[in-house]
């Protein structure tokens, strides 16, 4: 079905990873950042907590937009029927995996109410050493085009990329096709992300939104972190 086209705040293009291991310690980190962040995602440590729908509800009644990452994949029956149970929840963005067709047009026929689904390109933990030692040998750059021409071919919102890869998904994918990237880092990483870019650098490569978690988690003022990563977006999207 035609959807309407993403739309976002200014302030709601940072997306904080809420990873946190229990109800308590999201709702500390809710207050901690306070107004600096609008958008929540919340994936699978929370989920093993059991305190998940919780903290989902919590963040809705707070006025906060939510993105359920919890990256689906299985027989396309089953993930219809996540799918469609998600549909119910006030939920902005839930991931799946980009690897298989019939997978993703299930997820999109079942996907009801303002949910919209991004698939997972390649994540930006993995680099082409990574692809080919699970026997793709494409470099990351084309498979996460390819999987994006696929995704937008199943119906599906939007994708996952890194930063390094949004210009070229924008360029085989038009206006309309959502780009969410994860993977900010205002220098090197230093951790387990290979495929990094920064804030600037993001938006204008063509993404709608990107998701932050250690550089603000781990700041010593957290909040300060999240109002400097909202102003660099400020600047960059003034052009």
């Amino acid at each position: 079905m035609s959807r309407v086209p993403l739309q976002l705040g200014p302030r709601e293009r940072l997306i904080f990873a809420l990873d946190a291991p229990d109800r308590a310690e999201a709702i500390a980190w809710i207050d901690r950042l306070g107004d600096s962040v609008r958008f929540y995602k919340i994936g699978m440590e929370l989920l093993a907590s059991g305190d998940y729908f919780v903290v989902l509800d919590e963040l809705a009644r707070r006025g906060k937009k939510v993105f359920v990452d919890l990256k689906f994949f299985d027989i396309p029956a089953t993930v219809a029927g996540a799918i469609r149970g998600l549909s119910q929840w006030p939920v902005t963005f839930c991931t799946i995996h980009g690897w298989h067709p019939a997978m993703m047009e299930a997820a999109a026929a079942a996907r009801g109410g303002e949910l919209r689904l991004l698939a997972v390109t390649v994540l930006t933990s993995m680099d082409g050493g990574d692809l080919r030692q699970m026997g793709i040998s494409a470099e990351p750059i084309d498979a996460v085009v390819q999987r994006a021409r696929a995704a937008q071919a199943a119906g599906i919102d939007g994708v996952i990329c890194s930063g390094q890869e949004a210009a070229s998904v924008r360029a085989a994918t038009g206006a309309g096709f959502d780009i969410v990237c994860p993977g900010i880092r205002p220098g090197p990483a230093g951790d387990d992300q290979k495929r990094t870019v920064g804030v600037t650098e993001a938006f204008a490569r063509g993404a709608d939104a990107i998701v932050v978690g250690r550089p603000i988690r781990l700041a010593a003022d957290p909040r300060a972190a999240a109002e400097a990563v909202q102003a660099e977006i400020a600047g960059a999207l003034r052009g």
